[in-house]
């Protein structure tokens, strides 16, 4: 696991079409989508408004000029706008990576319209259905196609992993445990993923990476709301003082993405405490190699979002 990776060693993705969810405008979604543009793959911008679509697209297009982007509107707590965008995805044709990057940290409020906290829901629940939705155009693609999840390391700090009816109020809000078992959530649907596709020979690996920690708007945006001013804005300029860029946090999932890598791989920076660094091969936690809750997840997870792999 010293063998670390850079963008020089990102091959041509020119002939590729990689969809990329939560590309708003300077995150890790954001910078994800740019190298790919860059190197040459069709990239399917994947988020919530297309007024936050069209940001990130002049942003792509104005570094990358002859860069082939499409917008996709796809609202990842909401089911109803899941199964939407899969059906508008169809037009795609094979999709050879799904990066399934979007997520919240640190919200609290009212549960989504389908009766989920609004971390899960985001986090998991809607990249599980988008990810089944999108399947058979992923074992589609030349050579088969790939699923990579962004997950973290505070999927170290979950308890325990989110086995209950999702839909049960049962517990009182906790917004930063519930990102934690969001984020474990990711590495267990990941291996599991990776496990059912291998055993009924669809040809489409699941890996996961995680950013360390990145100089993103995700822990102010979800504490304080939008960072434009008073704590927001302080606590975003804090976090960017002490980490690594959004563009460096983004390589563990480009490395997870276009290396030449078994399915099951987890890939994240390689300093001290997988802060920062350049991305390399890692592990994840215990919890999340649980082969029985992986198992229990996923039939959560059908039952929750009414969706059964093909």
């Amino acid at each position: 696991m010293t063998d670390t990776w850079d963008l020089a060693r990102m091959p041509d993705q020119a002939g590729r079409t990689i969809v990329v969810t939560g590309p708003s405008l300077g995150g890790l979604g954001h910078h994800t989508a740019l190298e790919l543009a860059r190197r040459g793959a069709r990239v399917v911008l994947a988020g919530r408004t297309p007024r936050k679509l069209d940001e990130t697209s002049v942003a792509i297009t104005d570094e990358v000029p002859a860069a082939d982007v499409v917008p996709l509107v796809v609202d990842l707590s909401d089911l109803a706008s899941v199964r939407s965008a899969g059906a508008a995805a169809a037009a795609l044709g094979p999709i050879d990576v799904l990066v399934n990057n979007a997520g919240v940290m640190g919200v609290s409020g009212p549960r989504t319209y389908d009766g989920f906290e609004t971390t899960m829901a985001t986090n998991h629940f809607g990249p599980f259905l988008l990810t089944g939705l999108l399947l058979p155009q992923l074992a589609a693609a030349d050579g088969g196609g790939r699923v990579v999840t962004v997950s973290s390391q505070f999927h170290r700090v979950a308890r325990r992993a989110p086995l209950e009816d999702p839909r049960a109020e049962t517990r009182r809000a906790d917004p930063w445990g519930a990102y934690a078992r969001s984020k474990l959530a990711n590495l267990l649907f990941t291996l599991e993923l990776d496990r059912r596709c291998r055993a009924a020979e669809v040809p489409v690996k699941a890996l996961a990476a995680h950013p360390g920690f990145a100089g993103t708007h995700l822990a102010a945006n979800g504490q304080y709301g939008r960072s434009s001013g008073g704590i927001a804005s302080i606590l975003d300029a804090t976090i960017r003082a002490v980490s690594q860029s959004a563009a460096a946090g983004a390589q563990p999932t480009l490395m997870a993405a276009t290396a030449d890598l078994p399915g099951g791989t987890y890939c994240g920076p390689s300093g001290p405490g997988e802060m920062a660094g350049r991305p390399q091969v890692t592990l994840m936690g215990k919890r999340a190699r649980d082969a029985d809750a992986a198992r229990r997840l996923w039939e959560v997870s059908e039952a929750a979002t009414g969706i059964r792999y093909p």
